[in-house]
């Protein structure tokens, strides 16, 4: 047994939700105000490995090696309270005519990775079931739900195929590092979309359009963060979030919409219903800011919910995911190069499906910074349609271990 392996099944360190919370804020913070640092050496590291990486990875790390427990109801309650309140300021800057303006591409190459997901799926669990248990697809269906719009999907297919805790366990790890692993090359290729988009001959200008008018926007609302405002827009993200997650929990439930599903819709709905009020006018005072920080926080909890001990234990999965992946990948470059699509839509479709709403503004935020929205819209979409995208993946698993068994 390894020194990671040995450590990782000693009690964990901390494992008071509250003490919990204040090591992963820590741990955020550190990481940002680093990040912010002038030293060259940690501009390099920066540079190639930005925050954003860090800001799972560590946590991730912190539970492998039994610093923070790989369960815990803080992680429960940020996903459920947190969430919601990031999702909400972030849309109160969705310009949703400009991002309209976008075209049919971004909507086409969203729908590309989904088609690689579906199909992905499938398709490696047919080459690993031999190493695989019988009921194996019902992590498939999982992680399908996972990577077609975000972790709302993921519980809702945990629930509906009953994936057992000894598959969900494995799956959790695939779905932070391979999936998170992916979206740190998406971000590292941020920096070559230039070079690709020319070798693609794809055109970029409406995108260049579109984020130079967003940013002037913001630029000419921002405004000094006062205490009124900010308490302001706490309280309204808060408030709001509260209470559509009271109304989600006495609407319909079922496989593909539980009460995380509808409270993710309704407050997006509601986010995009205030961009065309006079309440986006907080943004001018730091509301999507805050409403990163609620992201990156979710994100913290994320990465210390995966413990790097079950890629030892059960590497098989952890190579089917990088082959679905890889699927994924696949099929939604090919689209890139048939439409002629610039890396922007590549990054905002691929995270729009497996990163959903966590990330796919933060992706899209480093490729175009104030296109942030767009990538939040993109993993609403994923949202809504891997709702039952995922139910067609989960079939087909199913279908294919009952021809191998």
């Amino acid at each position: 047994m390894t020194f990671a392996l040995a450590w990782s099944k000693a009690n964990p360190l901390i494992e008071d939700p509250m003490a919990v919370f204040v090591y992963l804020t820590v741990v955020v913070g550190a990481i940002f105000m680093l990040g912010e640092s002038k030293n060259n050496v940690l501009q390099k590291i920066f540079h190639y490995a930005p925050p954003l990486i860090w800001t799972y990875f560590i946590p991730m790390l912190s539970t492998t090696f039994a610093i923070i427990p790989q369960e815990s109801t803080l992680y429960g309650f940020v996903s459920t309270y947190i969430l919601p309140v990031g999702l909400l300021l972030l849309l109160l800057s969705a310009n949703v005519p400009a991002t309209l303006r976008l075209g049919p591409k971004a909507l086409l190459m969203f729908l590309a990775g989904t088609i690689g997901v579906i199909i992905g799926g499938p398709i490696a669990l047919a080459i690993f079931q031999p190493w695989l248990p019988a009921d194996a697809w019902t992590g498939v269906a999982a992680l399908a739900g996972s990577w077609i719009g975000g972790s709302a999907n993921m519980a809702a297919m945990i629930e509906a195929v009953g994936t057992p805790k000894e598959i969900l366990s494995p799956i959790i790890v695939v779905d932070t590092v391979v999936g998170y692993s992916w979206m740190g090359i998406m971000i590292f290729l941020a920096g070559f979309q230039h070079k690709f988009n020319k070798w693609n001959k794809a055109d970029d200008s409406v995108i260049q359009s579109v984020n130079k008018e967003m940013n002037d926007i913001q630029r000419k609302n921002e405004r000094p963060i006062q205490v009124p405002q900010l308490l302001g827009l706490l309280g309204l993200a808060f408030g709001v979030s509260y209470i559509v997650l009271k109304i989600s929990e006495n609407l319909p439930q079922s496989a593909v919409l539980s009460t995380t599903t509808w409270t993710v819709m309704i407050i997006s709905a509601i986010g995009i219903l205030f961009s065309f009020t006079p309440i986006k006018k907080l943004e001018g005072y730091g509301a999507s800011k805050v409403g990163y920080t609620a992201i990156y926080l979710l994100l913290a909890t994320i990465g210390a919910r995966a413990d790097l001990t079950y890629v030892v234990d059960s590497p098989q999965y952890v190579l089917m995911g990088i082959v679905w992946l890889s699927i994924h990948i696949l099929v939604i470059f090919i689209a890139a190069r048939l439409l002629r699509a610039p890396l922007f839509f590549v990054a905002v479709g691929s995270q729009g499906n497996i990163g959903g709403t966590s990330s796919a503004p933060i992706v899209a935020s480093v490729f175009q910074p104030s296109l942030a929205p767009v990538g939040l819209l993109m993993g609403i979409v994923g949202n809504v349609v891997g709702s039952y995208a995922a139910v067609l993946c989960a079939q087909l698993a199913k279908m294919v271990a009952t021809m191998l068994l």
